[in-house]
């Protein structure tokens, strides 16, 4: 085999002791996920940031989470445009294909997409400007939650709000997909608002009422 295509030496010795290990002694369960299919609880969207680790964070088991991940947690604004949307599709498929009970958004601290948008918005990223940039385009929908805080914030602090907003910017387009507004208002479906400190592990929820997230 061409070395340049075979997988990393550390990875084929992880999925060897992973499959003589875990695999070997939960088998019976690994069957019946794969015979039964996949009956999740909840969907989480969260960032790409390989420091974001959900299952970790929550003690998932295999099969109890659908999880969708992208840059800055973002969801965009129900946009049915025949166009190719992947996180639209994993939320169409989440709710009502999976019938999962809860939408969690779970931002982070130190998000590399947020800061991108903000020195985009402050004019420190002028390739991030340009239409042919996928994350500059992406990120664009954050720009809701910027408008709120640009005034009141800059800097690091600003970067911090940001990231804050980008949970609440979500979840407010959450509520923008048909599908999703029904299962919330008849009572099928919750949707929830987190942000993890990567430093400190902790974790805050997002409360309407007041406007602001509480530690767990």
């Amino acid at each position: 085999m061409d070395k340049a295509r075979a997988l990393p030496k550390y990875l084929v010795q992880r999925y060897k002791g992973w499959k003589a290990t875990s695999y070997e002694e939960n088998k019976a369960w690994y069957r019946r996920l794969a015979s039964e299919g996949q009956h999740p609880r909840a969907m989480v969207i969260s960032c790409c940031d390989s420091r974001v680790h959900v299952t970790s964070i929550f003690g998932a088991d295999q099969g109890e989470f659908f999880i969708h991940r992208n840059i800055a947690n973002l969801v965009p604004p129900y946009q049915p445009d025949g166009n190719q949307h992947g996180t639209s599709a994993a939320v169409e498929f989440a709710v009502t294909a999976l019938k999962v009970a809860h939408v969690i958004v779970l931002g982070h601290s130190s998000c590399g997409g947020v800061k991108g948008f903000y020195d985009m918005a402050t004019g420190a990223a002028p390739e991030l400007e340009k239409s042919t940039s996928f994350v500059g385009r992406w990120m664009d929908i954050l720009k809701p939650g910027y408008d709120r805080v640009k005034d009141h914030h800059s800097g690091a602090d600003c970067v911090a709000h940001l990231e804050k907003e980008a949970v609440k910017v979500s979840l407010e387009n959450l509520m923008t997909f048909p599908f999703v507004k029904e299962a919330v208002e008849t009572g099928e479906l919750s949707i929830h608002g987190l942000w993890h400190d990567i430093g400190d592990g902790v974790l805050k929820y997002y409360e309407p009422e007041r406007d602001g997230f509480e530690s767990v």
